[in-house]
């Protein structure tokens, strides 16, 4: 059964079939995107200072061990630029480092993108999900840079931002939310 399950996904890596080449068509038309909106966040941007502060780690997911020797308190600072479009979508392209919950550095370096629902006078009050994609480093990888594809949720009121970020897992490893605040200039 792994084989067939290897095979099939060999295939559909290796371009071949309508399945492929749809999925293949999607990413391309995504990435490109992806390329215009950092291109327009670098145009017409605001200064974005980046404070992360926590990191919960689920309850259901670790046992009493783990989480007595995990540091929740993610201290750090992060700076970016971002923009919003005429619908009150957020992107944004940024770099953190804070402590991880070994106590040690981690960065991310990442682009973001949040859909918002807006409300008050001048749509000064928003809330929103989205995604996060970016590059990593941490301790116990040597620093080397792992890609993280996170989903993401905020809210906000004028120019300061409340975000969360979830990094999935598995027992004792992962299931984090991660959050911080933004504060656009």
């Amino acid at each position: 059964m792994k084989k067939i399950a290897i095979l099939v996904m060999l295939s559909l890596l290796c371009g071949r079939g309508a399945l492929a080449a749809s999925w293949s068509e999607k990413l391309g038309e995504w990435t490109d995107f992806v390329v215009e909106d950092i291109k327009d966040i670098r145009c017409m941007h605001r200064y974005d200072v980046y404070v992360p502060f926590y990191a919960w780690h689920n309850r259901l997911f670790y046992d009493r061990e783990h989480l007595d020797k995990y540091n929740e308190h993610a201290w750090g600072f992060g700076l970016g630029m971002s923009h919003y479009n005429a619908e009150h979508t957020w992107s944004g392209i940024y770099a953190m480092g804070f402590k991880d919950s070994n106590s040690y550095l981690e960065t991310y370096f990442g682009y973001a993108r949040q859909w918002n629902w807006t409300a008050g006078s001048h749509d000064e009050w928003r809330a929103g999900i989205g995604y996060t994609l970016g590059l990593t480093q941490r301790h116990e990888y040597a620093y080397i840079p792992v890609p993280l594809p996170l989903p993401l949720i905020g809210v906000g009121y004028k120019r300061l931002n409340l975000q969360a970020a979830y990094v999935p897992g598995i027992k004792n490893d992962g299931n984090v939310l991660f959050v911080f605040s933004r504060f656009e200039f």
